[in-house]
């Protein structure tokens, strides 16, 4: 069975996208053919892999224009990339019969060729997000250990409900993970506390220590992998995809 996980949270600066990137990679490194398909107007996860302003993406497809350009980084790692015109996808998309589920069709399309698909969601709750979150299994949320992580959760979580009941009843939050955690400050651990509360048994044991090098690593097209090996990024995404894989092979 094909895991299609929706890594979403509409608050930036979370790093969603760096988790998405280095997910993927390290999914793929555990023997796992994975897509990563890049849904954000912003192409972060794009750019982070060496395609910026790609000349096809993921616009072309959900908006009947081509074909979805799948883009092979390394024998089990590959991704849609995507560029500036999906911007104007939602308005394209406004007036289609089952504008939702544009996503999802193109997904039942590949989906048996992968053992995961990731979607790397914009910062916002509009037609593209509703998209991934119909279309997927799972999702994902990355909140950083701050004060101000969980205002506004309340709404992704009525989003969410919303579409568990009309448009993807399989659709849960399964798992969540905190980033940029230094275990140094007790107001880090509080909030650790807190969103345990919050997500009961779906938040995973592994933190993303606060690590420079994983700001570097997209500057130089990098994962963290490939950038710092040695770093605690890498360490800490390793042993996070690692609860991953033990997850689903549990269920």
């Amino acid at each position: 069975m094909t895991n299609i996980i929706a890594i979403a949270n509409h608050k930036g600066g979370v790093g969603k996208t760096t988790s998405v990137q280095n997910i993927g990679v390290a999914l793929s490194q555990l023997d796992n053919k994975v897509l990563l398909i890049d849904l954000d107007p912003q192409a972060n996860l794009s750019d982070s892999f060496g395609y910026e302003d790609a000349e096809t993406s993921i616009y072309d497809a959900l908006t009947d224009k081509g074909p979805a350009p799948i883009h092979k980084i390394s024998e089990t790692l590959y991704l849609i990339p995507s560029n500036l015109d999906l911007s104007v996808a939602e308005v394209e998309l406004s007036n289609i019969p089952g504008r939702e589920y544009v996503l999802r069709e193109l997904i039942n399309g590949w989906k048996d060729d992968y053992d995961y698909v990731i979607i790397d969601c914009p910062p916002s709750l509009g037609l593209l997000t509703i998209n991934a979150l119909t279309a997927c299994h799972e999702v994902y949320i990355p909140l950083d250990a701050q004060y101000f992580s969980m205002k506004g959760l309340d709404k992704l979580m009525f989003i969410l409900e919303k579409i568990k009941a009309r448009l993807n009843k399989e659709v849960e939050v399964t798992g969540v993970f905190l980033t940029q955690f230094d275990n140094r400050l007790v107001l880090n651990k509080n909030i650790a506390e807190m969103i345990e509360d919050y997500f009961p048994n779906k938040v995973f044991k592994t933190r993303i220590r606060k690590n420079i090098a994983l700001v570097e690593a997209p500057i130089d097209d990098q994962d963290i992998f490939a950038y710092a090996p040695g770093s605690n990024g890498a360490k800490d995404y390793k042993n996070l995809s690692i609860e991953i894989v033990n997850a689903h092979n549990k269920a």
